[in-house]
């Protein structure tokens, strides 16, 4: 599975209903919470660091496989614990098990929603959080507001022994990746690819092939991993959104991914677009 994905609780979606039976798992000492920041997670020893939980508005990503409850809190700009550091969301996914990878999206992915709707978007009066905090309810008009997560679709596009990539100048110098965009309103998924395809590098494709999905909490999207197939056009950036974008031969993208070419590079590991290329170079 993709980094992000995996998660080991159970989200304890038919029980998170029932204020009562949340409160028992608050008050459970059993009961252990994952601490957010603004930058990142705690960790503790290379894993999620798993603390008491002492006040705050505890979110319930699950039960652990002994029944005990797993909570998340937002500290903010606060400090962890001692013995604890915060830690950035990709350097910490470098030092737990893939597993907790999940957590780390699941955990992040919730306090980042909160703390972006912590009003109603129908009247704008404060909300409460409900359901464990998988609901925001507005107590002045009773509109019900959902977690958000943002479709992306990412696609590899490959015409025989080449693939096309591009880059971003916010990117690290010399990266290249695979194209990508937001899904928009009435729009499949596949359409979706042969867009962006065409909005981005003015390149036209077919069958798109779903491979995979990756939760990506930066801050609440859910990337959907493609490959199509060239069928026209030269590639050109087209809406300014790449600083370049060009075709890459399958032997240049193998010494790209091993090191053997001096100033440029593909995705980390943990990316699904070094996915897609590793998929398909492999």
């Amino acid at each position: 599975m993709n980094t992000f994905s995996g998660s080991p609780v159970d989200r304890a979606g038919t029980r998170r209903t029932d204020p009562d039976w949340v409160a028992e798992r608050v008050a459970d000492p059993r009961s252990r919470a994952l601490l957010v920041t603004t930058g990142g997670v705690a960790v503790e020893d290379d894993r999620l660091a798993r603390v008491p939980l002492d006040g705050g508005e505890p979110i319930l990503l699950g039960l652990e496989p002994d029944g005990s409850g797993l909570f998340a809190v937002d500290l903010g700009d606060e400090e962890p614990p001692p013995g604890t550091a915060a830690v950035g969301l990709r350097d910490a996914v470098a030092l737990v098990s893939h597993e907790e990878s999940g957590l780390v999206a699941q955990a992040t992915g919730l306090v980042n929603w909160h703390r972006r709707h912590p009003r109603c978007s129908i009247c704008g009066s404060a909300t409460d959080m409900a359901e464990a905090g998988y609901l925001r309810r507005c107590p002045n008009c009773g509109a019900v507001h959902h977690p958000r997560t943002d479709p992306v679709v990412i696609m590899l596009v490959v015409d025989g022994d080449r693939a096309l990539l591009g880059r971003q100048a916010r990117w690290p110098p010399g990266r290249y990746s695979a194209l990508a965009g937001f899904v928009e309103p009435g729009e499949s998924l596949e359409e979706a690819v042969a867009r962006e395809v065409r909005e981005e590098a003015g390149i036209e494709v077919r069958a798109p092939r779903y491979v995979s999905s990756q939760p990506w909490p930066f801050p609440s999207s859910l990337m959907l991993g493609f490959v199509a197939e060239y069928m026209g056009g030269e590639p050109i950036m087209r809406d300014h959104e790449l600083e370049d974008v060009r075709w890459f031969s399958r032997e240049e993208l193998l010494q790209i991914r091993d090191g053997r070419r001096d100033g440029l590079h593909v995705p980390p590991p943990i990316a699904i677009a070094r996915r897609l290329i590793d998929g398909w170079l492999d």
